[in-house]
């Protein structure tokens, strides 16, 4: 008999993975980047397409972790192909980011993930967002960082697939009970 435990969660991002920058100019203001999480916005353009069945085709479950929120269901979902994804509760986004500190959605997606594995595609992870994870984690993440310029690309789907199978580091695949 077989049992399947609890699926890894894979926690999205938007901007600069998911839409990348290509050298667009990025709002500077709270008002300028609450009109780009809007359906006019021209960048959507550079959304791939080809990311949302790849996406659903993964064996983890999908979440929203972006400053979009909702809107990410509204504007980012539809060209993707997606269906509503649950929201990460992730605090304010902050005014203004500072190198060398703690990303601001780490602490709460360790909290969101609740001791199941998880990956997250950010394109702001850092060593420091590693190093918090690995100590506050009990279980295997996967924090993969995507250029934002180009945003998610086939390697980052290929370190994506190699985690989700790897046997040893994932006891959440079919596992015998005798």
């Amino acid at each position: 008999m077989t049992d399947r435990a609890v699926r890894p969660l894979l926690f999205l991002d938007v901007d600069g993975t998911l839409l990348p920058y290509r050298g667009a100019r990025l709002p500077s203001t709270p008002q300028g980047w609450e009109d780009c999480q809007d359906v006019s916005n021209p960048q959507l353009a550079n959304i791939d397409v080809g990311h949302g069945p790849r996406l659903l085709a993964l064996p983890c479950d999908l979440m929203w972790a972006t400053a979009w929120m909702e809107d990410a269901n509204e504007v980012i979902a539809p060209p993707l192909g997606l269906p509503a994804l649950p929201v990460t509760d992730l605090p304010d986004l902050p005014q203004k980011y500072e190198a060398d500190t703690l990303n601001w959605k780490t602490r709460a997606l360790v909290r969101a993930a609740a001791g199941h594995p998880f990956i997250w595609v950010d394109d702001s992870i850092t060593d420091i967002d590693h190093a918090r994870v690995s100590t506050h984690h009990r279980e295997h993440a996967l924090l993969q960082r995507v250029d934002s310029m180009i945003g998610l690309t086939d390697t980052d789907f290929a370190v994506i697939d190699d985690w989700l199978l790897e046997p040893i580091q994932h006891p959440w695949r079919t596992q015998r009970r005798d």
